[in-house]
């Protein structure tokens, strides 16, 4: 991440951040447009304070930006106030004077202080509050001192046009800062005391003078209790550091804020970086102890190697916090190293390739430390351990790992449940070759991953890729056995179906009653139901012309075959427009099954010689609105079919039946054959050329897979189809002639040529 672009994310500063103007470089080249999945949930055992800086494709994991700059520390604020003022002013008007604009109220009041003259506000606030009070008194003097201060640390920016001539308004009364000292040093009150020496702090940083400001802390550090005050005042300093280019000592003492804040644990990471690899080198050097140097690689394996921060801090304090956290980074990264996708290969082959991925010096580094039991977690090194050898595929140890994690580690929801994910990834990962008895021992926790977590979610709780990773898995252990149906079951291929063979089969499967358990959770979870089948069946029959056959499919589709036509299936317009169809009015909705048995009773009439042209012309349109080019493309999308705007959607045989439209064409060449005057030629010679045309388009474009960006202007617009041709030269003084000029204007260009 450039520099640049890190200062077009600082828009807002505040008396409740500590980020500096320009300055801040920390984003790492690590984990930044990731994709990683996982089965190992950092929230399990980890501090909250450190969910942000958990593994993830975004800035901050679960947060994306930060952007609690601002309100931080409203809670803790407002609680210190109200302890110190003794509930003299309720909850609401303190929150009010702390965080909202309450400015023109307190510089009122404090005029009221002054001179002694009652105010509209001094009258409105008596009436609230004990004015008199010295506490309130000397809160109001304070925040009238701190919202000074907010003038500065407050200033905005358009995020977006944040560049190098945009400068923040610095702070230039150094004799006001020297009043804010005056009054550090003379008030007595603890509370207070520690109040104005942060607000002085802050003021330098503020302020076109920001090494005062150290100077003041240095003098004054020693007398300042060690609270969130301390470090937020010790963020400030590493900021003036920064801007110093005392790059070393700023990212120590942004460490120490790491350590020791864990409410400014993001903004201390955030801010951290050093420049070169001698900034690194001298702040461990300015690290006066173990906690100090441990707080560094805590933070340095935030952005660089956590397995090299781990085994440094393990060695300077075993049971420090930070290691949970960067066990989670260490333990996420690893499975991005990993090929989620089987790819056609066998289990054992995709087992090798997870080992293979899986680095020997972090497998050693890790079961050393889970065996040491030093950790202050033992548990959560013994449930990362036992995940680790089940990647390099020693089950058995893992179940050990898992074992003796259980018995130490706390009985909550998500504990519970995360050892008893990755025990199913173990206990599936062991099979090799289903039998009847190893399928019992992954039955139980088959229904809890597909059917029970997605019903009853446990937050933060990651399971979907152990779903996705176990389909393929069973699906790869199926496909090893020549199993076909099962191994779709477990991995939906779109082109499965186009093969009959495989169709009939799965429906014998689907359709069976004496299942196995395996078996019946696989075909609950398939995506693909009986009654998808069937009604693949009853298009595909439709699209051959077996209407029958079709008729009796639709009616086994169960729902499906109720489905009811946007748009009258039997019209057939001069311009092809399923919008404009459907939208029109329609005394009578057809469902697929209406539609089907209309066709059934109008080649009944035909083949009875029952007004032939009619007939053949209305099956002409509904053959013809059942394709792509036509009004009723609903007919043929499915689960099995798919759907789309455009052909391209589509699979090859699907594409290839949508958009034939020979069997409307017979229809239409039938009905002209039956006309009894030039209207009704005229009609039927269009309906052909419309036919002519999307054949022509099927040739040139669709069956090339062409997008509709390949494609050239090659003044296909002036194609004579024969269809055009019979109309020109036949039918050119019919009314139907007259209408098609009017509304099309393909054929008006052909017409005037």
């Amino acid at each position: 991440m450039k520099k640049a672009f890190l200062k077009k994310l600082l828009i807002a500063f505040s008396a409740l951040t500590l980020l500096v103007y320009g300055t801040i470089y920390a984003c790492a080249d690590g984990d930044w447009g990731w994709s990683f999945d996982s089965n190992f949930t950092p929230e399990t055992f980890v501090d909250k304070s450190y969910s942000p800086l958990f593994l993830s494709t975004d800035v901050f994991y679960g947060i994306g930006f930060d952007t609690e700059h601002i309100t931080r520390f409203n809670n803790e604020i407002i609680e210190d106030w109200s302890v110190f003022l003794e509930s003299k002013i309720n909850k609401k008007d303190l929150t009010f004077f702390l965080t909202d604009s309450s400015s023109a109220d307190v510089s009122s009041l404090v005029a009221y202080y002054k001179n002694g003259k009652a105010n509209k506000f001094s009258e409105k606030w008596n009436k609230k509050i004990k004015l008199s009070d010295s506490k309130i008194k000397d809160f109001l003097l304070f925040l009238n001192e701190a919202q000074a201060v907010e003038t500065y640390s407050t200033q905005q920016f358009d995020s977006w046009n944040y560049d190098e001539t945009t400068k923040p308004q610095l702070l230039t009364d150094t004799n006001w800062i020297k009043s804010l000292e005056k009054k550090y040093n003379e008030t007595k009150d603890p509370f207070l005391k520690n109040r104005y020496w942060f607000l002085v702090i802050k003021a330098d940083f503020y302020s076109n003078q920001q090494e005062n400001g150290v100077t003041f802390f240095n003098q004054t550090e020693k007398s300042a209790p060690k609270n969130t005050l301390y470090y937020r005042a010790l963020a400030y300093l590493a900021g003036i550091e920064y801007r110093q280019n005392h790059y070393a000592k700023s990212n120590f003492l942004y460490s120490q804020v790491f350590d020791k804040c864990p409410t400014l644990r993001v903004v201390s990471a955030y801010c951290f970086h050093p420049q070169e690899e001698k900034d690194w080198k001298q702040s461990l050097s300015l690290a006066k102890n173990n906690d100090e140097k441990a707080a560094l690689w805590a933070i340095q394996g935030y952005y660089n190697d956590e397995e090299k921060a781990i085994a440094e801090i393990y060695k300077l304090q075993p049971q420090n916090q930070h290691l949970d956290y960067l066990l989670t980074r260490l333990i996420n990264n690893q499975e991005n190293k990993i090929d989620q996708s089987f790819k056609d290969k066998t289990v054992l082959e995709n087992k090798k390739r997870t080992k293979d991925s899986i680095h020997k010096s972090t497998i050693d580094l890790v079961i050393k430390i889970a065996q040491s039991d030093k950790t202050a977690k033992p548990y959560l090194w013994n449930v990362a351990a036992g995940y680790l050898e089940t990647l390099n595929g020693n089950f058995k140890q893992a179940d050990k790992d898992f074992d003796k994690a259980e018995s130490k580690m706390p009985k909550t929801p998500l504990a519970i449940n995360q050892v008893r994910l990755l025990r199913f990834v173990n206990n599936l990962s062991k099979i090799d070759q289903l039998n009847p008895e190893n399928e019992r021992t992954i039955l139980a926790d088959l229904s809890w991953l597909y059917f029970e977590l997605p019903k009853n979610p446990i937050e933060n709780f990651r399971y979907e890729n152990a779903t996705a990773w176990s389909k393929n898995y069973l699906a790869a252990l199926y496909r090893s056995q020549k199993n076909t149906v099962m191994t779709e079951i477990f991995n939906h291929e779109s082109g499965f179906y186009d093969n009959e063979k495989q169709l009939l089969a799965m429906k014998a499967f689907l359709s069976k009653e004496n299942k196995t358990e395996l078996e019946k959770i696989g075909s609950s979870i398939y995506e693909i139901k009986l009654a998808d089948i069937n009604y693949f069946q009853g298009v595909k029959a439709t699209f051959q012309n077996k209407i029958p056959e079709a008729i009796a499919f639709m009616k086994q589709a169960e729902g499906l075959e109720k489905t009811v036509f946007y748009g009258n299936p039997f019209l057939g317009n001069i311009k092809d427009c399923h919008d404009c169809d459907h939208q029109a009015p329609q005394k009578k909705k057809y469902t697929i099954l209406d539609f089907l048995t209309i066709i059934q009773k109008m080649q009944d009439n035909a083949a009875k010689q029952v007004d032939l042209y009619n007939n053949n012309l209305l099956l002409g349109n509904a053959f013809y609105n059942i394709t792509h080019f036509g009004n009723g493309r609903l007919f043929y999308e499915g689960n099995i079919a798919g759907e789309g705007s455009t052909p391209d959607f589509f699979r090859d045989p699907i594409r290839d039946m949508i958009t034939n439209c020979s069997l409307a064409k017979v229809y239409y060449e039938k009905a002209f054959l039956a006309t009894k005057n030039n209207e009704q030629k005229a009609k039927c010679q269009y309906m052909i050329a419309k036919c002519e045309r999307n054949d022509f388009y099927n040739k040139k474009y669709y069956s090339l897979n062409l997008s509709t960006w390949d494609i050239q202007d090659d003044q296909t617009n002036f194609i004579a189809w024969q269809g055009f041709k019979n109309l020109k030269n036949n039918y050119s003084k019919t009314k139907y002639y007259q209408e098609i000029i009017n509304e099309c204007g393909y054929f008006r260009t052909y017409s005037s040529k």
